[in-house]
């Protein structure tokens, strides 16, 4: 049994696919499926049933698999501790951000990040809530950062920073008379939200969940994923929508005359940084997380009497 094994039997089991996983593994899938069947000899046991499509590990293999993978992280481990003994920053960090995050933190974290630690390769890539869970359980992200909580038990939340959210209001709506804004006073049949799928329409939803039911929003949605676009559609329209306030940071004077911000306890999302309950590369992240912080104002680093406002998803 060699940990090159493991890790291809581990690479099967996670994109179900012999052929996939080769290519993941850069080597040819004879090659991969020869060295499966070697340690399937020396074990005396099925892996996978070859039969399905996609390919899916048997009861035994499962477990065999769920082993491997604390094998290969322990694996993983000694380098850890060899890096953190040289106090060495090093190798690759790959992180999955959600859209709504990623344009307002990102570029200044990597401008800086990078220049301290050039021997990191830094891997980023925008997805869903649900998809960063997904990989993250999957061990094909080491981080991610997204709104929290998530109540996923197979997962570590490091909690970062407070966010608050923000009303961006046509003029011409009576919420702009407003200095303060409470949620009874927001109106749905005016508010431009995300679609499905993203965690922050639900935040949103649920700012408003107090006043309204949710069988009121079904014709409320106009259909974009980004916040750059509900800006414009507030301006070259009427109505209003819900920003997270790290998007403020380049508008014009002209476009800040139109932010009315929360009464207290204001509604804020969680921002963290988000692992495998089991995660290693501890020091690249850490270090990671130290150049978020850095990054963010300090009064967002503080819950105080703020109210975390939940994303929606069902506890697993």
């Amino acid at each position: 049994m060699t940990t090159v094994q493991l890790e291809y039997v581990v690479a099967v089991d996670t994109y179900r696919s012999f052929v996939t996983a080769a290519e993941k593994c850069f080597v040819t899938q004879p090659t991969l499926s020869m060295q499966i069947q070697k340690l399937e000899d020396e074990l005396g046991v099925k892996m996978f049933d070859r039969s399905k499509l996609p390919v899916v590990p048997t009861e035994i293999g499962s477990a065999v698999i769920a082993q491997a993978r604390v094998i290969l992280k322990e694996n993983a481990r000694i380098r850890e501790i060899i890096a953190d003994q040289k106090k060495e920053v090093q190798g690759t960090l790959k992180v999955g951000i959600i859209p709504t995050l990623a344009p307002y933190l990102l570029p200044r974290v990597l401008t800086a990040f990078m220049k301290k630690y050039p021997k990191v390769k830094l891997e980023v890539w925008e997805y869903s809530t649900e998809q960063i869970i997904q990989l993250l359980r999957q061990e094909q992200l080491d981080c991610g950062l997204l709104a929290t909580p998530l109540h996923n038990q197979h997962l570590e939340e490091h909690p970062l920073f407070y966010e608050n959210f923000v009303i961006f209001t046509a003029k011409s709506h009576k919420l702009s008379d407003k200095k303060l804004i409470q949620p009874e006073d927001l109106e749905t049949k005016d508010i431009w939200v995300l679609n499905e799928g993203h965690c922050m329409r639900n935040q949103v939803l649920n700012i408003c969940r107090d006043k309204f039911s949710m069988g009121e929003f079904k014709n409320l949605e106009y259909n974009t994923g980004s916040v750059e676009t509900l800006k414009r559609m507030v301006e070259l329209n009427e109505g209003y929508t819900i920003l997270p306030e790290l998007s403020l940071q380049d508008l014009s004077a002209k476009q800040m005359n139109m932010v009315r911000f929360f009464k207290a306890p204001e509604p804020v999302r969680e921002i963290s940084l988000v692992t495998h309950r089991y995660f290693i590369k501890q020091a690249v992240i850490e270090a990671f997380k130290k150049e978020i912080l850095a990054q963010v104002p300090e009064k967002m680093k503080a819950k105080k009497t703020r109210k975390v406002i939940d994303i929606g998803l069902n506890k697993k």
